[in-house]
């Protein structure tokens, strides 16, 4: 006598197909605009570049389970933002522009390791550093989380640009968008320039803490919804 060796196959599930998961990653935009708006809100103003102890320590120490729950949730937001240029990089390889896509993947890495950076170094702070008696240590970690803000200008610039580039050769995008993309590049480049010691342009300042997060908000907004434009995915690669 022999045993059955009959296969039982589980049944079909739609979170198994590669049609959900690429539909998942191509609104990965929307969760990274969602998570980051709960962090930044929850996390409050920090204070600027040059503060003194006593501010920092009102903050840092004052704030410390509201900033590390913003850090918690910015965790997710990045996480996002690499799923966003994931399918940056897919919907430009299909279309034979996969230069520019995997200029997207190495920008989302850059601004992720520098938000990280900033986010490690924040939470330090808050955790045990702002209130360990060490002002000059303090007001110096503070200075550095602003300049990786203002130094991330750089290549989230980049991951702007090779997705509008990408886009638009691709045919994906029309020329009017294609305009308003290179002007988003040029106007968060601007960022990088924002070390005035005081004013709208100062690490600490409007353009830093308002204008130029709104700018890459938008865009990614304008990007997830000509991504989730795109068919039922037919690839094997999600």
């Amino acid at each position: 006598m022999s045993a059955s060796t009959t296969v039982v196959r589980p049944a079909p599930s739609v979170y198994t197909s590669p049609a959900f998961w690429e539909r998942l990653w191509r609104l990965s935009g929307i969760g990274f605009i969602a998570f980051f708006i709960i962090a930044y809100a929850i996390y409050g103003t920090q204070p600027q570049i040059g503060a003194h102890g006593d501010a920092l320590v009102a903050f840092y120490d004052g704030n410390r389970l509201r900033i590390l729950i913003a850090v918690a949730l910015a965790g997710p937001t990045i996480l996002n933002l690499m799923w966003f240029a994931a399918a940056i990089r897919t919907t430009l390889a299909d279309a034979g522009q996969d230069g520019w896509g995997a200029a997207a993947t190495a920008a989302s890495a850059a601004v992720g390791g520098l938000f990280l950076l900033a986010l490690t170094t924040v939470a330090a702070l808050s955790y045990s550093i702002a209130r360990s008696g060490e002002p000059v240590l303090a007001s110096g970690l503070n200075d550095f989380a602003w300049a990786c803000v203002v130094v991330s200008s750089f290549p989230r610039a980049m991951l702007i640009m090779s997705g509008t580039f990408g886009l638009w050769r691709a045919g994906r995008i029309s020329n009017a968008l294609f305009a308003a993309g290179v002007a988003a590049v040029v106007l968060v480049l601007l960022g990088g320039i924002a070390w005035m010691s005081d004013g709208p342009f100062a690490p600490a300042g409007v353009y830093t803490r308002f204008v130029s997060p709104l700018i890459g908000l938008v865009w990614i907004v304008v990007v997830t919804r000509v991504l989730s434009s795109r068919g039922s995915a037919t690839r094997t690669g999600w």
